[in-house]
């Protein structure tokens, strides 16, 4: 093989070197969809717990107030609403990239700026009077 051959092959980075690797906004939204979803889907059954544990009797519910109102089920909750909407919201850029709208290099920056403030402002919006 020759030099220039060399050159021109993809670059098949190991995990150790992916640490320092730095990654466009864009790219990091996308794994932190993929984060989020695979988050979403660990915790589906826990949710669903307590939620069948709230509905069940008056002294469930009471055990279920007691369980949500310690801070560590805020601060979990609060990422749980943030991974909701995060995901909801670049799951709304990607069908919009894959309509082939935002498909610019400065367009899909913005539109990964705007992904990561939606979400955020609207988990602040949502987990406000949880977090006062």
């Amino acid at each position: 093989m020759t030099d220039a051959s060399i050159r021109k092959r993809p670059r098949n980075l190991d995990l150790l070197s992916l640490i320092s690797y730095r990654l466009p906004l864009p790219g990091r939204l996308s794994i932190l969809h993929r984060v989020s979803g695979l988050g979403l889907f660990l915790l589906l059954g826990p949710l669903l717990w307590l939620f069948q544990l709230s509905v069940t009797s008056p002294e469930a519910f009471g055990y279920f107030q007691e369980l949500a109102s310690c801070w560590v089920a805020k601060v979990i909750f609060a990422g749980l609403i943030w991974a909701f909407m995060h995901h909801f919201c670049a799951g709304i850029r990607f069908l919009l990239l894959d309509a082939h709208v935002g498909i610019e290099l400065a367009a899909a920056r913005y539109s990964s700026i705007a992904v990561f403030v939606v979400s955020i402002v609207a988990t602040v919006a949502l987990c406000w009077r949880v977090l006062l």
